[in-house]
């Protein structure tokens, strides 16, 4: 059965600056949190120095980009190679060198689709301020926004403020928290998440004076929860798992206010954030004009009771900082109906069909999708090609989902999977591959960085090609 998405439709595919960039510290550029954490891990495999070279390969990238026929570019600027320090002086190499980027984008007809902050907040900040512990980094957040709106507004028309906010905010190392105390963690946590919020209101705020026609909105990990039985307490667990991870940060976004059962947990906890006069006026700002989602996967919950030895609202890491288990809410599980990638990540084309209406359903703002992706090491054959039809299979299901989902009624604009090319993977390094485009580098041998356009490539130029019509 043939498939038809709209006219219009954004056909793109994303990065972000750290993992493809490499420069780190080239014509300026100040170290940001990002780079601090790969370092760490340097002598275990690649970090953010070189990376994918997209610095010095732009152009031959873009290139390429134009002939698998992309609509837009996902991709952040780094605040770092802006404004090395955080909020002192503006680099003109960096500001130079993203202007270049956006306009050899327009150059080949593509469109620039911008995130301000993707996990890579200037280390001089975290200096300075213990990064978001401090309210002195929305300031520094919203002149760095302003200046980029300043700078590239007249070119760009689409903005993304932070990337994965709900994520980031549950990894202690994305945040920069070192407190061994879990209770004194999760106080300094509310507080960034607090203020990341007050950021977000301020640059969306920003956008709308500065950007005729701008259109901002957050970039969020969506989840889906199952419940592992049909228990009205594991309905509920389901239910409130999504809730604490996901939708009361798009509340916070919409509706410039916690839900009640936010404020009830942050208040079973003792962590309630210091909240400042005009607050209240400021987070009214910041109701997106879209929301793009990421996606790769779906969860299950069973409840798990509050007892004396772990009060309620308290929370346990089993397995990773992400999906964590809250007593008197949620414990995750595992789906036994599902399978896995081979970094754990359940297969789940259904969840994001489920997951576009729900959004669809609460807020009523066109939807995006800018990451959705299968990360799994690929190889070159000996006929010197990528042979990942497994890839193809993966995102084929997933875009099928997105065309049910519209038929739905669900607005959805674009797609604009993870990621253009193979890039620096946080904990896997060049391991676990996403990419259209393979770049030939291990972990520990740079070799020759050569672009070699993988099957999936060719698969999906032909997808955009006829609007989805032969997926």
């Amino acid at each position: 059965m043939k498939t038809k998405f709209p006219k219009n439709f954004l056909w793109g595919a994303s990065s972000s600056a750290f993992q493809i960039e490499g420069g780190w510290d080239e014509d300026g550029k100040g170290m940001s949190v990002a780079d601090y954490n790969s370092f760490k891990r340097s002598d275990k495999q690649a970090d953010s120095k070189v990376a994918s070279d997209f610095y010095h390969h732009y152009k031959e990238d873009i290139a390429l980009m134009k002939e698998l026929g992309m609509k837009i570019y996902r991709f952040s600027l780094s605040w770092a190679r802006i404004i090395p320090d955080g909020d002192g002086k503006v680099n003109q190499a960096g500001i130079d060198f993203y202007h270049n980027v956006i306009d050899c984008l327009l150059e080949n007809g593509i469109q620039p689709f911008v995130t301000l902050y993707h996990f890579d907040l200037p280390y001089a900040l975290v200096e300075k301020y213990n990064g978001w512990e401090n309210r002195e980094c929305v300031n520094a957040f919203e002149r760095y926004a302003k200046v980029c709106f300043k700078e590239y507004g007249d070119k760009v028309k689409y903005w993304q403020v932070i990337n994965e906010q709900n994520l980031m905010i549950r990894v202690d190392e994305r945040m920069n928290i070192n407190e061994p105390d879990p209770w004194k963690a999760d106080k300094i946590r509310a507080q960034m998440d607090y203020h990341m919020f007050l950021a977000h209101a301020l640059a969306t705020k920003a956008c709308h004076e500065i950007i005729k026609d701008g259109k901002i909105g957050p970039a969020i990990s969506s989840t889906c929860t199952y419940p592992l039985t049909n228990k009205p307490e594991d309905v509920w667990a389901a239910k409130m798992n999504d809730a604490m991870k996901t939708v009361y940060c798009l509340d916070m976004h919409f509706y410039g206010k916690y839900p009640g059962y936010y404020m009830r947990y942050l208040k079973e906890r003792d962590i309630v954030p210091v909240m400042l006069d005009g607050d209240e006026e400021i987070l009214k700002y910041g109701k997106p004009d879209y929301i793009a989602l990421n996606y790769y996967r779906t969860l299950c919950a069973s409840y798990l009771p509050a007892d004396e030895a772990h009060p309620i609202g308290s929370r346990v890491f089993r397995g990773n900082e992400v999906d964590f288990d809250q007593y008197g809410y949620c414990r995750d599980e595992k789906n036994e109906h599902l399978t896995a990638s081979e970094y754990g990540a359940n297969i789940d084309p259904m969840g994001l069909r489920i997951v576009l209406n729900d959004y669809y359903a609460r807020y009523h703002v066109p939807l995006i999708i800018t990451e959705n992706g299968l990360g799994t090491p690929d190889v070159v054959s000996e006929d010197g090609k990528v042979h990942d039809d497994y890839r193809i299979d993966y995102i084929a299901k997933h875009l099928k989902a997105c065309h049910l989902a519209i038929e739905d009624g669900v607005e959805l604009m674009g797609y604009s999977p993870w990621s253009f090319m193979d890039l620096l993977s946080s904990h896997q390094g060049f391991r676990k591959r996403y990419g259209f485009v393979y770049v030939n580098r291990e972990d520990m041998d740079m070799k020759d960085l050569k672009r070699i356009k993988k099957d999936s490539y060719y698969w999906y130029q032909d997808v955009i090609k006829t609007n989805g019509e032969n997926i």
